[in-house]
């Protein structure tokens, strides 16, 4: 795997050491579980989710740490996964969970990096994402990179005892190149 270097964040390969505090960051409930479903996974099952579906478009295993670049610390992981068997697009995934981190571009660096790599290495038109309609920072990161909301999938997503709605973005490929064109 690649390592893709940004002004902000690298992103680069997770390192074995850091597969606990990842499985830790997504079991934390103020991270992960205000917005989406999280599972209690062992620390073996999680670390074996790095080896046996790193190759696997349907994995949701993290793809790369996300790593600010002054500090060289481990802040997040961003992801891509296929959503759906006949449809040919991808839909990419992050967690920025140092708190600190947040506000700073981190995630949005992030995603861009993420972004471009899809659009060089695999022969998608359409990367989608998808996020908890309370979830504006997450919103506002995809409306700046460019996604382009598409639309609500009413009742989608059951956690905290309650159904969600999820919104659906969606950036093509002439979409991302123009803008990368502009500047």
């Amino acid at each position: 795997m690649v390592t893709l270097e940004g002004r902000v964040v690298r992103l680069r390969p997770v390192a074995p050491g850091e597969r606990a505090t990842i499985a830790d960051w997504y079991r934390d409930p103020e991270l992960v579980a205000p917005y989406d479903r999280f599972a209690a996974e062992t620390d073996e099952e999680f670390a074996r989710s790095f080896e046996t579906e790193s190759g696997d478009d349907r994995s949701l295993a993290p793809r790369w740490a996300i790593e600010r670049r002054v500090e060289g610390d481990l802040v997040g992981v961003v992801g891509y996964y296929a959503p759906h068997p006949v449809l040919e697009f991808l839909d990419v995934w992050y967690l920025v969970a140092v708190r600190e981190a947040r506000g700073q571009g981190v995630g949005r660096e992030a995603v861009e990096l993420l972004v471009d790599q899809l659009f060089r290495t695999r022969p998608v038109e359409r990367i989608g994402a998808t996020c908890d309609v309370e979830n504006a920072a997450s919103y506002r990161l995809l409306e700046a990179i460019g996604f382009r909301r598409e639309g609500t999938l009413r009742s989608a997503l059951y956690h905290h005892a309650r159904w969600h709605d999820v919104l659906v973005y969606g950036l093509t490929r002439a979409e991302r190149s123009g803008r990368a064109a502009r500047g």
